[in-house]
């Protein structure tokens, strides 16, 4: 039993190693990256952009289920975008509140004819509308298929060849879309999709759709949250990105070619994280076809949006992740290993699989495993230290690193006050926020074949307005 103990440690211990290495190399490699972005950022004259032919025709897709307090200041924020020429389709995905009601009311809508091709399978509709005020605005309405089922509604709805899937409780900057096609003023035609940040919105002020005051959230789960996006963007998306094997586009923020979507088949309806799922399936398509393209992220366009704020709704959403990771790596399987798919196949898909899909499994078992060896004298103090040093010291370096990087490059938190609660936090989340989400993910393997089509419960604040 004792040689079993150390052996199954030295095992989990190397794993993590490996873990954090990779993570340092992204890390490293984002460092770079991130600063040639913020060069070109500072030197691109917005305004002449915004009435540039080189930036392509948008339809920005909003689905939308039950997104009461939120709606209204979302829509009116995607209408005030700076952008020459987009459109905003809404799809009320059969929501049993006063949604639908709200966009009456809020944007004055009368019903249209349905003109539109039924190309995407989906739930029937119930009608479309467009706003007096607001000529841009198109709104489906259309019973309850889930959030995929919406967007393929959305991408039926859209007229132009570029399509942005928004959340429906999602704010985005004025200069988000413009920010976002900013590679396309640089000629790079080959792009497929690409993607944005996630900024957190709880306890922000918001004023007519827009975060006018960014400021840390105050009560202390959505505050962990923060940190752990800052990690997830600044130095996770943007590093695999510059290795040019980026298979995350968050559903709050990103730009894709609709052809591929379409000939795809759009988003799958058995998917909750259908944000990856398309990503990879996109990824299996013009691989398998030997089309060039890249699908690159972009840092500085920030979406803003609500996160949970109570440990409940915050289990079933990363539950909920875990469970599309899962079953999104096993329907992928045949890419991994393979040449044909160059980088994702051969990197991306099987460190996402055995680095991020099977990491709470083995993290509880070195866990259980490391505090067993103690009691029965198998392991000594000094294993169990560097044990929990490589699990909780790394993560919480990467963690001031990401930091360090929002401070240089974005600066979104200015006061000093919420630039030291960022650095007492990121130690908080490496000792006691990261074990609660491995516990939630761990559950996950628990529930993987439940129904993963519905939407879910999310209790909603809605955003301040002062």
């Amino acid at each position: 039993m004792r040689t079993f103990l150390v052996a199954a440690d030295l095992v989990i211990l190397l794993y993590l190693l490996f873990i954090n290495f990779f993570y340092a190399m992204l890390l490293a490699r984002s460092m770079a990256h991130l600063k040639h972005q913020t060069r070109l950022a500072e030197d691109s004259d917005f305004r002449r952009l915004v009435w540039s032919d080189s930036l392509p025709p948008v339809s920005v897709l909003v689905p939308a289920h039950n997104e009461s307090a939120t709606i209204e200041a979302s829509v009116t924020g995607l209408l005030h975008l700076e952008y020459r020429l987009c459109e905003i389709v809404v799809v009320n995905d059969g929501s049993t509140d006063d949604t639908m009601e709200r966009l009456r009311r809020a944007f004055d809508l009368f019903e249209i004819p349905r003109i539109y091709p039924h190309v995407l399978p989906t739930r029937p509709l119930r009608g479309i509308y467009r706003s007096r005020w607001h000529p841009r605005l198109v709104v489906v309405d259309k019973e309850n298929g889930g959030k995929a089922d919406a967007l393929n509604a959305a991408i039926n709805a859209s007229r132009f060849p570029w399509v942005m899937p928004v959340d429906a409780d999602t704010l985005l900057e004025r200069q988000a879309l413009l920010r976002l096609t900013r590679p396309f003023s640089l000629g790079r035609e080959s792009i497929a999709a690409l993607g944005g940040s996630i900024g957190v919105a709880n306890d922000c002020t918001v004023v007519e759709g827009r975060v006018v005051t960014v400021r840390l959230p105050r009560r202390p789960l959505p505050a962990l949250q923060v940190v752990e996006y800052l990690r997830a963007f600044l130095y996770g998306r943007l590093g695999w990105s510059a290795y040019r094997s980026n298979i995350l586009i968050s559903g709050a923020v990103g730009l894709f070619r609709k052809t591929y979507l379409m000939a795809v088949g759009g988003y799958a309806t058995s998917h909750l994280t259908e944000d990856l799922d398309v990503v990879v399936r996109l990824h299996r398509y013009l691989r398998e076809r030997r089309i060039a393209y890249e699908m690159p992220f972009i840092s500085d366009p920030i979406a803003w949006t609500e996160v949970p704020e109570s440990p409940e709704g915050l289990a079933r959403q990363r539950g909920r992740w875990q469970r599309g990771l899962i079953l999104t790596m096993w329907d992928s399987r045949r890419m991994f290993f393979s040449l044909r798919y160059g980088r994702i196949g051969l990197v991306t898909l099987p460190f996402y699989a055995f680095g991020e899909g099977f990491a709470p499994v083995v993290e509880s078992l070195g866990y259980g495993l490391t505090l067993l060896g103690l009691w029965l004298g198998a392991v000594d103090r000094d294993f169990m230290l560097l044990f929990f040093c490589c699990s909780f010291g790394f993560g919480m370096m990467l963690s001031l690193f990401a930091i360090v990087l929002e401070e240089r490059h974005q600066r979104l938190y200015r006061k000093a006050s919420d630039l030291l609660r960022l650095v007492c936090l990121a130690a908080l989340e490496s000792i006691v926020y990261r074990p609660m989400t491995v516990w939630w993910r761990l559950r996950a393997f628990l529930t993987l074949w439940r129904d993963t089509r519905t939407w879910g419960e999310s209790v909603r604040r809605g955003f301040s307005a002062g």
